[in-house]
């Protein structure tokens, strides 16, 4: 079903993992996707989308620098005309216990992942403010709910996101745009298949499905909150998480 097939869809930190997948489905729904993520890392997303005959551009952004933020937004609006939906996904993690953790790891985390979205939200709302029209999906994470040992500053940034779209949403409903949460559990990403597999088990046992989620899973959430079937959605958290937080 071809339900994103008018809309230009700009996602970040897309080269890779659950920004993959979110810009593979937002293609494979019709959307014009701009997978963008540092330097070219994204064009290979590109060129598998393109090979599928799905349309997709690579844009180059470093999110925690302004100008890149303004540059980008402003070559997908001269390149389209607009900037409809909006996927907040690029994000970094830095753990350590709160005792131990540098001051850097904490400022490097909250930047990436809960400032730079503030940067490119407020980049795109002007233009999605004068067509009234606009989806702004974030994503956070099952540790911004639950809390973590030695993710005090990951935890924050993702909580930080949860509050930021509730605001986000009461400021602007009123001209057509809807502002979500989609908050990921254990998801098999290249970060989760990095530990050991007694802590593997140990999670797992923690899910009521009794697995580990797949990109997918979280891209599926993602393109129904960007569809208009998901109009009257808004300041919401979807959880994709296997029933681990509830």
């Amino acid at each position: 079903m071809n339900h994103l097939s008018e809309r230009v869809v700009f996602v970040t930190g897309a080269s890779r993992g659950i920004g993959k997948a979110i810009a593979q489905r937002c293609a494979s729904a019709g959307g014009t996707v701009v997978a963008c993520a540092r330097e070219d890392h994204a064009q290979s997303v590109v060129d598998e989308i393109v090979a599928s005959g799905g349309r997709a551009i690579a844009q180059s952004l470093e999110v925690t620098d302004a100008d890149s933020v303004t540059e980008a937004v402003r070559a997908v609006i001269d390149r389209y005309g607009q900037i409809d939906i909006v996927i907040n996904n690029a994000g970094i993690v830095r753990d350590q216990l709160m005792m131990r953790m540098k001051r850097e790891d904490w400022d490097d985390v909250l930047e990436t992942n809960l400032t730079a979205t503030f940067r490119v939200t407020q980049a795109v709302l002007r233009p999605m403010l004068k067509r009234r029209y606009g989806r702004i999906i974030s994503i956070a994470s099952i540790v911004g709910q639950s809390g973590n040992s030695g993710q005090a500053n990951y935890a924050a940034s993702k909580a930080g996101l949860i509050g930021f779209s509730k605001a986000l949403a009461r400021e602007v409903a009123s001209r057509g745009i809807t502002a979500n949460v989609v908050s990921p559990g254990m998801i098999e990403t290249d970060m989760t298949r990095e530990l050991d597999a007694p802590v593997r088990e140990r999670l797992a046992t923690q899910i009521p499905i009794g697995r580990f989620g797949t990109p997918a899973d979280v891209a599926a959430a993602v393109c129904f909150l960007a569809s208009d079937e998901a109009a009257y959605i808004t300041g919401q958290v979807m959880s994709v998480n296997g029933g681990m937080y509830m």
